[in-house]
Parts: structure tokens; C-alpha cells; sequence
């Protein structure tokens, strides 16, 4: 009964919130090559890894999960398992493995594979962003803390029944297996890779990995012995990176490209929406996202609160959504509107030279400073990275731009921790499941501010994190709207520290080419991205 709850009642407050726009039916067939582009190339495709969003979708399409989502939805389906339990008291849940499902290297899955693959993630030597995710399982603290080698709280009592034991009860616990971090890769072949195994991909997916040659393209296949009849419709995806957004989508006009991964530039999102084909070329749907820049609270003068209101008074928000022709609105606390739990009444911080400066000058900074703004190297970020600039600007704060590969920015901000600020455009948080605690654990609690972590403010507040803990640890259904409310006061309490300005809620743009069919929340599909695994050529 709690299983059946838990999937049902947050998957219908999601779908209620995220309407899924359907185009004129088409019949999905199976066969058929396609083109995708994108400008920076591939940082990894190893699931304990990677972290962004374009990566993000194919590393869904590589490896296999013990439950997944029904393509375009946030319905939680059983997939490595073929069944599952959970107790009463939400503290233990039992999964029972498909039987025949094998890796790509030939190899049958088994029940320690997804042992050692959880605790792979969590291992603070692997220097993942998703250990956090796993902080309910017991054993937790003594192997992150370096007193175990592996989690007490997962248990394989024979190699198709994998039993998982919580210190507490998580709500959130289905979703997180089911995102990237969860994913079942095999412990000969990481080894194997000595290092280097997210250029060495070895998983269950509906796709295999079959060249990479880097800075230049990534070619995957269907895998033939993926365990769901008729998945993926597409024979093979070739992704060509180092491709400027502009020319992906003059090819995508000529039928050269089947996606633009970067989107639509803004200098050419009217023209194609105004063309004969821009209907059918323009999937355009809400998402749950939050762009936002980060003030790092290790640095001075961000150690300063006041410094950080400051900075949050001074962005003209209104400003960028015209760069970005409407596609956004003004944000003012980390969660999206459309995320269960998003305080309508909260206003953040107004636009405000005036107090800006004034605050500026409370800490002791009347006459400014200099600082370094980072950002990703792709239209229309950097342009968004010199308004802001020119915002700080206004209040005394010299703002130097360097607009680099996604990668670098990347490491700048969680690798090496050096940045002082991050407009995160391009990599702006896109929920990986519809839970309000998605924007809190990887990007602004204690558990993500670690080396190679994405909580880029390196903010850490633990009175918050213990209320974070005990809001996730309010599984019961009934109480659903409860952890939702108090969701929301921690995201509006975090806003009083300000180690973030959040910006803008964004739409998400896809251009495809005509012949590529399908209904469009298979292309802003809410937990993937892009849904490789349901995309298909027409007929």
C-alpha cells in the first residue's frame, strides 16, 4: 500500500502542475539514424559522475536503474526490478530482480552489482555530486566518514533480492534510485577503465556506446539485448559536438540535423517560430528549473551576508527574460513556481540600486570591489553574464567575465572550489525528480559542498540540513502537503543567508527537424531531458 501511495501522489501533484503538450499523434516506428548537436563536447558518461544536463540523458539511456519513469511523466515504474515491497514503517524495502538481464560486455546483473554500484556513488574517493541522495540508507556516515568500505543498509541475500535498510524514512527514497546515481554499471569493467571508465561506458541500457572520438562526435547504438521489447526506436544517435548553435540549426533547417541540443539562440527563436515550419520544429514547454548565480560564501567579501544581499538587490532580473525573448520569468526563491512547495507569497529581494549600495557600505565596502563572474561560452550566456556585470557595475562591483567550455566552469566551481560567482546558465538546475528536496541536497545543502559537488556557493548551513532531514523523513502520504509547506520555509529561511541569487525560472526550447515525431514531453521530457529511449523517426 505505502509503494502504490508514495508513486501515485507525487507523481499526480507533478503531472497536475506539468500539463504535457501532445502534437498530432504520430505512430511510433522502430529504425532510423538521427543527428544531434551540441557546442561543448562530453565531460563523462560515468553514472556516479556526471551531472549535467546534457549529459544527463545519455548516461539515462546507457544504464539501467532498479525503477524508472513511464517516458514524459514522473510515474515510478519497476525496470532492473521486477518487483518491490516496501514495509510498513518506510524503513525497508526488498527488490526482486529481472532474471537474463545482461551488461553490454555480455555479463548477467546481479543483486551485488547494485550493492556495489550504490556505494560506489556514495565512496567520497569516487568525488561524485550524488553521494547525498543516499544519505538515508544505514551505514551512510561510516562510509562517507571513511570508517567503512561499504553501507551496512544494503543487503543481497542471493543474487536476485537486493533489501535496502533506512537509519530513517525517506520519502524521496524511490526517486533517488531511480536517477542517474543509482545506475548499475559492473565492477570488472570500472576497474577495468583504471580511471577512466566514463570514457568506457559498459551499462544495460537501451544504448550502447560504440565510438567517441573526442571533441567531434559520439556514436550509440540500440542495444539488442536490452531487456524491453521495441526500446529504443532509434538504431543509432550520433552526437556531434563542437557544433556553434547557430549553424546545428541552419542544418536542422536543411534536415542535416534531427535536434539542436543547444536550443534555439535568441537572435533566431522569432524567426523560426514565425516560419511555415515553425510548429512543428518548436517544442516549447514549462519545466522545473531555476537559474541562478552563485555567491561563493568561502570567499571574501561573500563571506559577508550583507555583501550577498547586496548582490541580490542589484541584478535586474526583468532585464535578462528580454534577452531571452519571454522564455522566462523573474525567480525569487530557489524553487520553480511549478514545484510543490514554492511559497507564492515570498517576494525575495526587489531590484534595488539604492539599498544595494547602502548595504555595500554597512560592510565596509562603500567604494566596491573586484571579483570574477563565470560562465559557460554559449549564446545567450555570455551576454546574460555581461548584463549582470553591468549591474554590479552600478553598485561598485568590478565583475570580470570569463566565459568558458561547460566543463571548466563546471570544475571551477565544485572541482576546485575557486570561483566566486557562477551564473549558471546552461546548467541551470532542472529538478532530476519532481520533489522539493531536489533543489536543497546537491545544490545548497551540507552534503554538496565537497570537492567535485555542484553546490557551488559551498554554503553550508546544519541547522537547516537537520531540518531538510527531518522533512524527507515525512514519508507518510497523508502528510504530503505538511513537508511541502515545510519545504518551502526552508528554501525562503535559505534566502534570508542569500548564497544565492536566484534569477529566472526558464522554459525549456527544443528544435527538431520535421521528421522526427512523437509528442513533445518526450523532447522536455521531466526527468530526462531528452528521452532518447522514446524518440523516433516517422514513418
Amino acid at each position: 500500500m505505502l509503494k502504490r501511495l508514495l508513486r501515485a501522489s507525487t507523481a499526480a501533484a507533478f503531472l497536475s502542475l506539468m500539463p504535457l503538450s501532445v502534437m498530432a499523434q504520430d505512430t511510433p516506428a522502430p529504425g532510423g539514424d538521427i543527428v544531434v548537436t551540441y557546442k561543448d563536447d562530453i565531460t563523462t558518461l560515468d553514472p556516479a559522475i556526471g551531472y549535467d544536463w546534457v549529459n544527463w540523458s545519455m548516461i539515462k539511456s546507457l544504464f539501467s536503474r532498479l525503477v524508472d519513469y513511464t517516458p514524459g511523466t514522473a510515474t515510478i515504474v519497476p525496470s532492473l526490478a521486477e518487483s518491490f515491497t516496501v514495509a510498513p514503517d518506510g524503513l525497508t524495502y526488498t527488490f526482486k530482480l529481472r532474471k537474463g538481464v545482461k551488461f553490454s560486455n555480455g555479463r548477467e546483473v546481479v543483486a551485488s552489482d547494485v550493492k556495489y554500484s550504490i556505494e560506489r556513488a556514495v565512496d567520497p574517493k569516487t568525488q561524485g555530486p550524488g553521494a547525498g541522495f543516499f544519505g538515508a540508507i544505514a551505514g551512510f556516515d561510516d562510509l562517507t566518514g571513511g570508517t567503512a568500505t561499504t553501507l551496512s543498509g544494503i543487503e543481497t541475500p542471493d543474487d536476485g533480492t537486493v533489501v535496502f535498510k533506512l537509519s530513517r524514512p525517506d520519502a524521496t527514497f524511490l526517486h533517488v534510485l531511480a536517477i542517474n546515481f543509482a545506475s548499475v554499471v559492473p565492477k570488472e569493467a570500472v576497474e577495468a577503465a583504471a580511471g577512466d571508465f566514463g570514457k568506457k561506458p559498459v551499462g544495460s541500457g537501451p544504448l550502447v556506446l560504440k565510438d567517441w572520438t573526442i571533441g567531434q562526435t559520439l556514436v550509440f547504438e540500440r542495444n539488442p539485448d536490452y531487456f524491453q521489447k521495441g526500446v529504443p526506436l532509434v538504431d543509432k544517435v550520433t552526437i556531434e559536438v563542437g557544433q556553434e548553435p547557430l549553424v546545428a540549426l541552419l542544418r536542422l533547417q536543411k534536415g542535416e540535423v534531427d535536434i539542436a541540443g543547444d536550443g534555439i539562440p535568441p537572435a533566431k527563436f522569432l524567426e523560426i517560430k514565425n516560419s511555415p515550419d515553425g510548429a512543428e520544429m518548436i517544442v516549447d514547454g514549462e519545466q522545473l528549473h531555476t537559474g541562478y548565480v552563485t555567491l561563493n560564501t568561502k570567499v571574501k567579501p561573500f563571506d559577508d551576508v550583507k555583501v550577498r544581499q547586496a548582490v541580490n538587490m542589484a541584478i535586474n532580473k526583468e532585464r535578462i527574460t528580454r534577452i531571452l525573448n519571454g522564455r522566462a520569468t523573474p525567480a525569487n526563491q530557489p524553487l520553480p513556481p511549478l514545484m510543490p512547495g514554492y511559497d507564492t507569497g515570498f517576494t525575495g529581494y526587489a531590484y534595488d540600486v539604492e539599498k544595494a549600495k547602502a548595504l555595500l557600505a554597512e560592510a565596509g565596502l562603500a567604494d566596491g570591489f573586484e571579483t570574477v563572474l563565470y560562465s559557460t561560452n554559449t549564446d545567450p550566456q555570455p551576454r546574460i553574464a555581461q548584463a549582470i556585470q553591468q549591474d554590479l557595475a552600478a553598485i561598485g562591483i568590478k565583475a570580470e567575465v570569463r566565459a568558458l567550455a561547460q566543463g571548466n566552469v563546471i570544475a571551477a566551481g565544485g572541482t576546485e572550489g575557486e570561483a566566486p560567482m557562477i551564473w549558471s546558465g546552461g546548467m541551470a538546475w532542472i529538478a532530476d525528480f519532481p520533489d522539493p528536496s531536489n533543489f536543497y541536497g546537491p545544490i545548497l545543502g551540507c552534503a554538496g559542498a565537497v570537492q567535485g559537488g555542484w553546490n557551488w556557493s559551498w554554503y553550508c548551513n546544519e541547522a537547516i540540513d537537520k531540518r531538510a532531514i527531518a522533512a524527507d523523513s515525512m514519508s507518510d502520504p497523508a502528510k504530503a502537503a505538511e513537508r511541502q509547506a515545510v519545504w518551502g520555509k526552508i528554501y525562503t529561511d535559505i534566502m534570508a543567508d542569500a548564497p544565492w541569487v536566484p534569477v529566472i525560472n526558464e522554459r525549456r526550447v527544443v528544435a527538431k527537424s520535421l521528421r522526427m515525431g512523437g509528442p513533445d514531453n518526450i523532447y522536455i521530457d521531466p526527468t530526462r531531458v531528452i528521452n532518447y529511449d522514446a524518440i523516433f523517426v516517422k514513418p
